[in-house]
């Protein structure tokens, strides 16, 4: 890469995306240090309609995308209010190069563009179907029972597949950003990234990271994989046998709490451990210092008991005077206490929504990187403190990380 100034590195870029005979696709991520984006990821390229050629404006944001077409002047200023935008990094395809922008922290553009092996042709549909992160007859869906032998996912398991996929985006775009803002260090081959999958089960979403991170992304991972079961242990053992990868992945036996690794792991998940098991996984995260955790809550039951016991602070009655209100009301408390609690220990947290409603009523993930020490005092101690006093809760995590 070559360093040149910022904003004539970006006047090219702008030349290239304003371009309907060349733009294949752009996409702007990531943030530049210190400052904030309106959008998490946007992708641009062009499509036919009826009326003519637009430029389709995808922009996501922490739980859904959002589209809009341009054309003339209103192309022009949507692309230069991304432009506007604080984003770290620019990826630009034309039917022959291929361009790179990264920002670095002294606001300096490095520059790297490569020519193609050969010219391609820009996709135009505009009712492109959906890209998959993993196709639907990727060996390990057909392995999971997910796809059958055809590679054709089957009916039954259509929800399960979208969990794959909305998983796979949430930890491929967390990774990305990690690596960027280097939370999370680059793995190479002598030393791949480390994961641990904590209450894993049948593994579904661990063979689904370890498949897209080393066969799409190409990076270096080793996955361990941990669960209570010896069955759960041995079933994925042999799907790892099946897939030629039980060099890269371990399976092991043991509570979250109680699970021993040779090495502290980079990434941390917890998906759908129920209740406490949740806080365990967390407070284990923790202690391993893990750079990245993701945990998908499922089951609240801890502190919704405690809320039955103890007298509702005024105004607020009406929270937990209704059965299912509580429940409702529990499951937002404990999150906010998770993620306060995370604040403490010096992790940056988003609450995220994992897939939409519909599809599982436990739809939260906490995303947390870390980037300092504990905090040890301050509005994020004072918050929590005022917190767990007005309601009377003494969370799990809280009392595992002995915050």
């Amino acid at each position: 890469m070559a360093a040149e100034p910022l904003l004539r590195a970006l006047s090219r870029m702008r030349a290239l995306v304003l371009d309907d005979q060349v733009l294949v696709r752009a996409v702007a991520s990531g943030r530049q240090r210190g400052q904030e984006t309106r959008w998490k990821r946007v992708e641009l390229r062009y499509v036919d309609l009826k009326s003519g050629r637009h430029l389709q404006v995808t922009a996501y944001d922490d739980t859904q995308a959002h589209t809009s077409n341009h054309v003339g002047d209103d192309a022009r200023d949507a692309v230069d209010d991304l432009l506007d935008q604080p984003f770290a990094n620019w990826h630009v395809e034309t039917t022959t190069e291929q361009h790179q922008i990264r920002v670095t922290k002294k606001l300096e553009a490095m520059v790297h563009t490569s020519a193609r092996d050969a010219e391609v042709e820009a996709e135009r549909e505009h009712d492109k179907a959906k890209q998959r992160l993993l196709p639907e007859d990727d060996p390990v869906l057909v392995a999971l029972g997910i796809s059958d032998a055809q590679g054709r996912t089957k009916p039954t398991r259509q929800a399960k597949y979208r969990q794959v996929e909305e998983f796979l985006r949430l930890l491929d775009a967390s990774i990305t950003d990690a690596i960027g803002k280097g939370a999370l260090r680059k793995p190479s081959a002598e030393d791949p990234l480390r994961i641990v999958d904590l209450g894993c089960g049948n593994a579904y979403l661990t063979f689904a990271a370890h498949r897209y991170l080393s066969h799409v992304r190409g990076l270096p991972v080793h996955l361990i994989g941990v669960d209570v079961k010896e069955q759960s242990a041995r079933h994925n053992a042999g799907v790892a046998g099946e897939l030629g990868i039980s060099g890269s992945t371990d399976f092991v036996v043991g509570s979250i709490a109680g699970a021993r690794l040779d090495r502290a792991p980079d990434v941390a998940l917890a998906l759908h451990a129920c209740d406490t098991a949740t806080d365990e996984a967390l407070a284990r995260a923790v202690e391993w210092e893990a750079s990245l955790v993701l945990a998908a809550p499922c089951c609240h039951h801890d502190i919704s008991a405690q809320l039955r016991k103890n007298p509702t602070p005024a105004p607020y009655s009406m929270l937990t005077r209704h059965g299912i209100l509580r429940e409702r009301f529990a499951d937002t408390l404990t999150d906010a206490l998770r993620a306060s609690i995370l604040r403490l220990l010096g992790y940056k947290v988003d609450v995220v929504e994992f897939v939409e409603s519909q599809h599982t009523p436990r739809n939260t993930l906490l995303r947390a990187v870390r980037t300092s020490g504990r905090v040890k005092g301050g509005s994020v101690r004072k918050e929590y403190d005022d917190l767990v006093a007005m309601w009377g809760v003494h969370p799990k995590l809280a009392e595992l990380v002995a915050v």
